[in-house]
């Protein structure tokens, strides 16, 4: 009897081994991603301080101003006016923002005396409306818009844009 009790601990004791060995492994290996995903966040936030200093770098005004001057004739940029710039309040509603119409009358096309209750009249002149506002927002898309003619690009001396000097606003 007391090898058989003897071969039953030896076989909870193995068991027992074997699950511990198990989830120290497992352990391990998520320690190992833990700690490959910190060197992941690492690189990304290196990342990203570099090209916060590439884009101090790249936006200072100086340099935008040389590169502004140097392009001036291919880019022919002109300041914005004030009057070009709108405010969200300035802006029209939207049709879907519009109340519905009210049909109370409508005038008769050929007597132009008011028809009361005949709202296929008042609808009917609404479409002719929004027919002719659709055909002239189309007609205003389809226009071609005005392209600025610029100097061929061969032919143009391209400025040295590495050798272009940086520095703060005051220099």
């Amino acid at each position: 009897m007391l090898k058989t009790f003897d071969i039953v601990l030896i076989g909870v004791m193995t068991a027992m081994a074997s699950v511990t060995y198990t989830i120290k492994h497992r352990a391990e290996l998520k320690l190992e991603e833990v700690r490959r995903l910190e060197s992941e966040i690492k690189l990304e936030k290196d990342t990203i301080e570099l090209l916060k200093a590439d884009w101090a770098l790249v936006s200072q005004p100086n340099r935008l101003e040389k590169l502004v001057n140097a392009y001036s004739g291919e880019l022919q940029l002109q300041p914005t006016l004030s009057t070009a710039i709108v405010q969200p309040s300035e802006m029209p509603m939207l049709r879907s923002q519009l109340p519905p119409p009210t049909v109370t009358a409508s005038n008769d096309p050929k007597s132009g005396k008011p028809v009361k209750g005949n709202a296929s009249a008042a609808s009917k002149n609404s479409d002719t409306t929004d027919a002719q506002i659709r055909k002239a927002i189309a007609d205003v898309a389809a226009a071609p818009a005005p392209r600025p003619k610029a100097p061929a690009l061969a032919k143009r001396k391209k400025p040295d844009i590495d050798n272009i000097a940086t520095g703060s606003v005051d220099e």
